[in-house]
C-alpha cells in the first residue's frame, strides 16, 4: 500500500490485482481501466511536482523538497554547501544560477543527517525537527495561535501566518542573515534592546555566523557601521537625508531606493530599500568583511557598489586628528594645525596613534569658557570630508548659530553645518576623518590664532607682487598654450590619415568632463602603462578612458603603436579602440566600455567566480581563441600580442570576452613569422621561455600564454600565486600531475563542479599542456589549437612543460635589455 500527500491531505492507493479476470464479473478491461485511470495519474505527478504552497502541521516541508514564492522568484528548501555534509534549511533566487543563498534558518545547528522536516508546531511555531525528533531549529515565538500556515512571499520573506485573523505571527526578514533584500530593514528598539542586523558567514562554504555584523546606530542622525567583532570595522558617516555623508558615490540613481527614519521619542530607527522597476538587487556582508551591493542584468550579477573599496574606507586608519586622503595610493597627513604623536612611528607607515595638537587653543591657556576678542580661537574650513565619528546633533537654526555655538565651548573641536542634517559638533577627538577628491561635506576646525598667523601677515606682501606675477604667468600661460598646440599637431601630423581611419581625436576638456576630471570614484583598474577609468561622453555614451602615466614605460613608440593596431582591428573578440586625446604630456586611450571590466575580476573573487560556471568559461576560452586566430591569420595584419593575460581579457555584458591592452602588440609583415627585441617586456608566468631569456617572440609565444590562461580559467586560480602541498608545487605542474592520474578533470574549479562536462575540462586541460611546451616548434598553432577546442578529434600527447620557480603573489612586468654576450635583467615594475 502506498501512501500520497496532496497538499496536507492523505490520499491512499491500493494497486488492483492486475488479472483481467478478476474484472471479468463487471465487464471492465484492462485497457479500459488505463484510460480511467491514466489521467487521475497525470494530474497527481503535476501536484507532486509543484512543491508545496505552505507548510502546515499536517503538511512538512522534509528533504527533496521545496516552497516556492507566488511569482516564482524565491525558493525554499534544503541545501547543502560547497565540500560539506551539513544540511541546511535557506532561501534562494529560484531561477538563478549558480544558486545564491540569501537566508539561512539552522546557522549554528546544521542538520547531519539525511532525515528532516520543517514544520509547524502545536503552539504555532516554525520549527526544524531531526530523524531523532529532536527540535534543531525554531523560530523560538510560540504564539496562542494552534492553526496557522508558513509559506514564502514574492519579497524572499518567510511567514507564519494566523489563518483566523490573518496577521502575521513571525517573518525571516525580522530575523536577517547575511543578506538584506528589497522590503527588509535594520533596525534598533532601545526600548526593549531588539536589533536587526547583518551577520556574515565564516566562510564562503559555512553560514555559522561570522566576525562580521552590519548595523544601524542609535546616534543622531544615524549611521551603518561594520563590526569586526566588539571593534568598529567601518562606518557610513551620518544619514543626510538622501544618504551617507560618508558614502560620496551615493547619488540620487543609487539613493532612490534608500530611506532611514528616526523616532527619537521612542528610541527606535529603521534602514531599508524599496525594489526599483523589477530588477533582483541583493546586499551582503561577506565573509572577508566586504558590504557589497548587486544586481541581477538577466545573464549575472553586476556589482553596483562595494566597501571597504580603499584603506581609508577602514575605521581610524590615520588614527585621531589624523586625515585619510583618497588619492591614489591613498595616504595619512595630520589636519592642519597638529602634527604626528610620534614622528618616526608615522613615517615608518605606523600611523593609528595619529596626530596631537600644535598649539594649545586660547580659551584652553586662559582657562576662559568664553573666549572672545583678539586672540580668541580660530576655525579652518576643510573640504570634502566625511565628516569625522563622535558626532553630536545640536539644533541650531543655521550655520551661524553653529559656528557660535561651538567657539563659545571651550571643549567644542569643530563643527559642521550639513543639508539635510544641521548641526553637528565634536566634543572630542576627530576619529576616522576622511578626504575625498570630490563629494563630502565642510567641516571647521578648532585652532590657536597662532596657526593661521601667518597667512594674514603675508597678505600685504602678496596683494603688493600680485600684479607683477599676474603678468609673468599670463605671459608663460600663452607661450605654454603655443608650445602644446604645437606638439599635439605635430602628434596628429605624425598619423598618416589612412592609418587611423574612423579614430576620432578628443579634446582633453571631453575627457575630463567625461570622467568627472579622472575622480578616483570613476577608476575601473589600474593597467601595466596607466590608470582606466569610466568615463560619459556628451551623448551619454559610456567609455574607458586609459590615461598612460609619464612613469609607465609606454612613451610615444608604444602609444602610436596601440593606435595604429587597433584602429584597424575589428573582431568581436576584441575590444574596440573609439577614439584618442593627445594633451601636452598627456595621452589617452578612448575605448568601448565593457560592463562586466575584466576576467581576473570574476575569476578570483570567490564570490563572483560562481557566476561564471564551466559553460561560460568554455565559452570564453573559445573566444579569447577566436580573437587570437584573427591576430594571427585571418586580420590584413599578422599581430603577436605579447602580453595575453586574465586582466587584459575584458567581458561584455553577455560574458562574451575580448582582448584588450595592445601596447606591447607586433606586426609582422609579408612572410616573417618571428622576431627578437632589446627589451623583454611581458608578465611572469605567462612568457614563453624563449622570449623571456633570448627575447625571441612569435606566434608561439601568444600560444604559451593562451595555454597559462586556459589553465587559470578551468582552476579559477591565479599563475602567480597557486602553491600545492608541501613542495609548493606551481600550477604547472599540478595540471601536468592531474592530467597524468586523472586525465585533468579534478583540475576544475569545485566551485562550479556541478555545472562541468568532464570530457570538455579534460580536452582543455591537455590542450593547455600542449600549448605550454617548452620548446615552441612542439606547440601547435592558433589553428590547430581552434580546431582541437571545437572539434572532438584525438589529441596530440603533451610533453611536460618546464616548471618554473615559483614567484610571489602579484603580476610583474620584467623589462630585460641585451648586453654584448648576455642577457641581463634591469627592472622588474609591477603590471
Amino acid at each position: 500500500m502506498r501512501r500520497l500527500l496532496i497538499y496536507g491531505q492523505s490520499l491512499v492507493w491500493k494497486p488492483p490485482d492486475l488479472k483481467e479476470s478478476s474484472f471479468g464479473h463487471m465487464g471492465i478491461h484492462l485497457g479500459e481501466i488505463g484510460i480511467v485511470l491514466f489521467p487521475c495519474f497525470l494530474l497527481l505527478s503535476i501536484f507532486l511536482s509543484c512543491g508545496y504552497a505552505a507548510i502546515t502541521t499536517s503538511s512538512p516541508l522534509t528533504l527533496g523538497q521545496t516552497l516556492s514564492s507566488p511569482g516564482g522568484t524565491y525558493e525554499l528548501g534544503f541545501f547543502t554547501p560547497n565540500n560539506s555534509q551539513n544540511q541546511y534549511v535557506g532561501i534562494w533566487f529560484k531561477k538563478i544560477t549558480p544558486r545564491v543563498v540569501v537566508w539561512v534558518a539552522n546557522r549554528e545547528t546544521p542538520i547531519t543527517n539525511p532525515v528532516a522536516n520543517l514544520t509547524i508546531s502545536s503552539n504555532g511555531s516554525l520549527i526544524l525537527i531531526d530523524s531523532r525528533k529532536n527540535a534543531v531549529w525554531s523560530t523560538r515565538r510560540p504564539s496562542t495561535s494552534n492553526n496557522c500556515h508558513a509559506k514564502l512571499l514574492d519579497t524572499g520573506n518567510l511567514v507564519i501566518v494566523d489563518d483566523v485573523s490573518g496577521n502575521l505571527l513571525w517573518q525571516s526578514f525580522e530575523n536577517p542573515g547575511d543578506t538584506m533584500l528589497p522590503y527588509s530593514s535594520l533596525m534598533y528598539n532601545l526600548a526593549n534592546g531588539e536589533r536587526r542586523v547583518l551577520t556574515s558567514w565564516k566562510s564562503h562554504t559555512d553560514p555559522t555566523p561570522g566576525d562580521f555584523v552590519v548595523q544601524l546606530t542609535p546616534q543622531v542622525p544615524a549611521q551603518i557601521v561594520t563590526m569586526r567583532g566588539s571593534a568598529l570595522y567601518k562606518r557610513s558617516g551620518p544619514w543626510a537625508k538622501t544618504g551617507f555623508t560618508g558614502v560620496p558615490l551615493m547619488d540620487e540613481s543609487y539613493t532612490s531606493p534608500f530611506s532611514l527614519s528616526q523616532d527619537v521619542g521612542n528610541r527606535t530607527g529603521y534602514f531599508s530599500y524599496l525594489q526599483r522597476n523589477s530588477e533582483l538587487t541583493r546586499v551582503i556582508i561577506t565573509s572577508e568583511g566586504y558590504l557589497k551591493t548587486f544586481m541581477y542584468n538577466g545573464t549575472g550579477w553586476v556589482l553596483k557598489f562595494v566597501t571597504p573599496a580603499n584603506s581609508c574606507d577602514v575605521y581610524g586608519a590615520c588614527g585621531p586628528f589624523g586625515l585619510c586622503v583618497t588619492s591614489n595610493p591613498t595616504k595619512c597627513k595630520c589636519i592642519r594645525g597638529f602634527v604626528p604623536k610620534y614622528k618616526e612611528a608615522w613615517k615608518g607607515g605606523n600611523t593609528t596613534s595619529g596626530c596631537v595638537r600644535r598649539t594649545e587653543l586660547s580659551c584652553q591657556a586662559k582657562s576662559s569658557t568664553k573666549p572672545q576678542g583678539k586672540g580668541s580661537d580660530v576655525f579652518y574650513r576643510l573640504a570634502n570630508v566625511k565628516p569625522p565619528d563622535l558626532y553630536e546633533y545640536a539644533s541650531f537654526v543655521d550655520a551661524d548659530q553653529c559656528h557660535q555655538g561651538c567657539l563659545n565651548n571651550c571643549s567644542c573641536t569643530a563643527f559642521a553645518y550639513i543639508t539635510g542634517i544641521g548641526c553637528l559638533l565634536w566634543n572630542q577627538e576627530l576619529i576616522d576623518t576622511v578626504r575625498y577628491s570630490i563629494g563630502g561635506e565642510f567641516l571647521s576646525i578648532r585652532l590657536a590664532s597662532a596657526e593661521l598667523a601667518g597667512s594674514r601677515k603675508t597678505k600685504i606682501i602678496a596683494g603688493s607682487i600680485s600684479l607683477s606675477i599676474f603678468v609673468i604667468l599670463a605671459f608663460a600661460s600663452f607661450k605654454y598654450w603655443r608650445y602644446r598646440a604645437k606638439q599635439n599637431d605635430s602628434w596628429k601630423n605624425g598619423l598618416e590619415p589612412q592609418e587611423i581611419s574612423g579614430l576620432t581625436f578628443f579634446e582633453m576638456n571631453t575627457i575630463r568632463a567625461a570622467t568627472n576630471n579622472f575622480n578616483v570614484s570613476n577608476k575601473l583598474g589600474q593597467g601595466g602603462f596607466g590608470p582606466v577609468y569610466k568615463g560619459k561622453l556628451p551623448d551619454r555614451k559610456e567609455v574607458a578612458v586609459k590615461r598612460l602615466s609619464s612613469s609607465s614605460g609606454q612613451g610615444t613608440e608604444e602609444f602610436m603603436n596601440e593606435i595604429k593596431l587597433i584602429s584597424k582591428l575589428q573582431h568581436r573578440n576584441l575590444v574596440r579602440l573609439l577614439g584618442c586625446c593627445i594633451d601636452g604630456e598627456e595621452k589617452l586611450l578612448i575605448y568601448e566600455f565593457l560592463v562586466n571590466k575584466s576576467l581576473d575580476n570574476f575569476l578570483f573573487d570567490l564570490t563572483l567566480k560562481l557566476q561564471i560556471d564551466w559553460p561560460k568559461r568554455f565559452n570564453i576560452i573559445q573566444g579569447v581563441a577566436r580573437g587570437l586566430l584573427y591576430l594571427h591569420r585571418d586580420s590584413c595584419l599578422r599581430v603577436i600580442h605579447r602580453d595575453l593575460k586574465v586582466s587584459n581579457i575584458l567581458l561584455d555584458e553577455n560574458m562574451n570576452p575580448k582582448i584588450s591592452d595592445f601596447g606591447l602588440a607586433r606586426m609582422f609583415r609579408g612572410t616573417q613569422h618571428q622576431d627578437n627585441t632589446r627589451r623583454v617586456v611581458g608578465t611572469l608566468g605567462y612568457m614563453s621561455p624563449e622570449y623571456a631569456w633570448t627575447g625571441m617572440f612569435s606566434e608561439k609565444s601568444d600560444i604559451y600564454a593562451f595555454g597559462v590562461l586556459q589553465l587559470e580559467i578551468i582552476s579559477g586560480k591565479k599563475i602567480s600565486s597557486f602553491s600545492c602541498g608541501k613542495e609548493g608545487k606551481t600550477l604547472l605542474e599540478y595540471a601536468w600531475e592531474s592530467w597524468v592520474e586523472t586525465g585533468g578533470v579534478d583540475m576544475l574549479d569545485q566551485g562550479i563542479s556541478s555545472s562541468c562536462s568532464p570530457v570538455e575540462v579534460a580536452r582543455c586541460v591537455q590542450i593547455g599542456l600542449l600549448c605550454i611546451q617548452q620548446q615552441a616548434i612542439d606547440r601547435p598553432n592558433i589553428a590547430q589549437v581552434v580546431s582541437m577546442i571545437t572539434s572532438a578529434t584525438d589529441l596530440p600527447t603533451p610533453k611536460q612543460p618546464v616548471f618554473a620557480l615559483q614567484i610571489q603573489d602579484q603580476e610583474s612586468v620584467v623589462s630585460m635589455s641585451e648586453s654584448v654576450n648576455h642577457i641581463t635583467q634591469t627592472e622588474i615594475y609591477g603590471r
